[in-house]
């Protein structure tokens, strides 16, 4: 084990001014309804549509052949479950959660000795560390989210937690002058890097940051002040993203947005927001209280909010942007991310089980987690949708009775998911197609994700961002690819079909509409092979040019 010790940024008296003084347009912003009446007006109807399109499934004079309308049923049963529920959480949403003593507890928390001073909550000193978790990732993504820690306001001691037993990050930390820290074993991945960091860090509240995520300097002064409440065990922020220049980091990102503007506040009216991991501050006695952060499994935050909320704890979630990382930018990067993610959401759905009466939550912390537990169906049942065409094209089974006309079905099916994409674009402003269609391919990481749990397969620890090589992208999807040449086979079948009979059929429509998706994702794969291979040959061809610059100057 080793450690550095730190030094903090001066400010002069202007700065701890404008730092203090909450605006009235803050205040304003914090007593305002967060729904404004044209989303609320955009969910309510995308509810009936959602309604309406389920009513139409489950009628019995609608129901076609029973294996493809089994299949559509498992699927757009799972879809439609949780659109409702998450149209329900969005609806819930109140005012912020910034309250009176909330911005009391702000204009007082530098006290009168200003940001060199100790930090001041509820009368008393408190202390706080920010902690800094790094397993592999490159020394550049590294130093500056150091470095913007380090400079967050107000007295706070700064952490490397290297459990990736670097000698590059220990020199990071003794040039920047923060604490490191190293431990000699790496059991319990991410969570038990923290906790060995909570034998040797001893402040009333610590934070916690990916290596990937740059701080505000505003980070403490916004999030703080909610501990004045005694009952608040973390208070978690979004996640956001600054790295949105692929076409898996934007897909990737832009799938988190509606969670982390519009859900996450929902939560908060039921006391089940819960941490992600990263960009949150905890209070250390509560997390003393439950044993330390839970490290049996790959999502330690998703099953250290459960641990918590068990035993009566408060959660908040501040829906304002203090950090900035990094999406995954690759289909491997992206692919171990939500492996990961979604094994961690099964282990609590088949291990956990919200809904057992051995489990102290209230029937609102239940609904909360058993949506948090199921939440990565939904990525399989797209993939159960994709087989569905075939069985029309190959087998003239039909998941709809053939007496139901086109205009009919397509009337109600746009009312489910026309509805989806115009609610998209009233709350973030457009549709992204990215989201699409990673939407459609990440069936295999989510089956697999499910199989691990039931199987009690470990599955090794990865980091977004790690400092390896990268392999190629057709590696991690296989079963894409195949699933491709199979659509790509039945839209041949399909259009052949449509020359003899001079019909489009609904599964031909669909059928081609999956391939394209496929295609593109496809070609996303192969753009991305060339990259990396050309990044190969360039760092092949260096070593030779510099040996032939040293044997010409010889």
């Amino acid at each position: 084990m080793e450690i550095h010790v730190m030094s903090g940024g001066s400010m002069d008296t202007d700065d701890f001014a404008r730092v203090t003084r909450v605006s009235p347009d803050d205040r304003r912003s914090a007593t305002r309804d967060q729904q404004s009446p044209v989303l609320i007006a955009m969910t309510v109807l995308a509810t009936v549509g959602v309604l309406v399109y389920a009513a139409f499934l489950l009628s019995p004079s609608n129901r076609g052949d029973m294996l493809p309308w089994l299949l559509v049923m498992a699927a757009e049963g799972v879809l439609v479950a949780h659109a409702l529920l998450a149209m329900w959480i969005v609806l819930s949403a109140g005012r912020d959660p910034r309250g009176y003593h909330y911005w009391d507890t702000r204009d007082r928390l530098f006290g009168r000795t200003g940001l060199e001073g100790p930090l001041s909550l509820s009368g008393g000193e408190v202390t706080v560390e920010v902690f800094v978790t790094v397993y592999g990732e490159p020394v550049p993504v590294v130093r500056r989210t150091v470095e913007a820690a380090l400079a967050i306001r107000g007295r706070h001691r700064t952490w490397l937690l290297d459990d990736g037993d670097s000698d590059e990050m220990r020199a990071l930390a003794q040039e920047l002058n923060c604490r490191y820290l190293r431990r000699l074993s790496g059991g319990g991945a991410k969570a038990g890097n923290i906790n060995h960091a909570l034998t040797q860090a001893k402040g009333d509240f610590f934070c916690i940051f990916d290596a990937d995520f740059v701080p505000s300097p505003s980070f403490l002064e916004e999030v703080l002040p909610f501990f004045s409440d005694d009952n608040v065990a973390f208070v978690q922020t979004p996640q956001t993203y600054g790295n949105l220049h692929t076409m898996i980091a934007r897909g990737a990102g832009y799938m988190q947005t509606v969670f982390y503007r519009f859900v996450q506040p929902g939560r908060n009216h039921f006391n089940a927001a819960f941490c992600v991991g990263t960009n949150v501050m905890f209070r250390r006695t509560a997390v003393s209280e439950i044993g330390g952060i839970w490290a049996d499994s790959k999502s330690e935050d998703v099953w250290t909010s459960v641990k918590l909320h068990e035993r009566g704890w408060r959660s908040v979630y501040l829906a304002r942007s203090l950090a900035v990382g990094d999406a995954p930018e690759t289909i491997e990067a992206y692919s171990k991310q939500q492996l990961r993610w979604a094994t961690g959401g099964f282990e609590i759905l088949l291990r956990y089980n919200p809904f057992s009466p051995r489990r102290r939550l209230t029937l609102d912390q239940r609904i909360m987690y058993g949506i948090t537990a199921t939440h990565y169906l939904t990525g399989i049942a797209p993939g159960l949708l994709l087989f569905v065409p075939p069985l029309e094209i190959y087998l003239d089974l039909h998941p709809v009775d053939v007496s139901v006309g086109f205009a009919q079905w397509l009337a109600v099916y746009a009312g489910f998911y026309v509805m989806q994409i115009v609610l998209a674009f009233a709350t973030l402003g457009s549709f992204r197609w990215e989201v699409l269609m990673l939407a459609a391919v990440s069936f295999p990481i989510y089956l697999r994700a499910l199989l691990n749990v039931i199987a009690h397969r470990e599955q090794k620890w990865h980091v977004t961002g790690s400092a390896h090589a990268t392999s190629s992208p057709f590696n991690f999807i296989i079963p894409q690819v195949v699933t491709w040449f199979f659509l790509l086979l039945t839209s041949g079948v399909a259009v052949w079909q449509i020359n003899r009979n001079e019909t489009v059929t609904l599964g031909a429509a669909w059928n081609i509409t999956n391939t394209v998706i496929l295609t593109t994702f496809v070609v996303v794969a192969w753009r991305e092979a060339r990259t990396i291979r050309r990044g190969r040959r360039v760092r092949s061809v260096q070593p030779v040019a510099v040996a032939s610059v040293v044997e010409a100057a010889a």
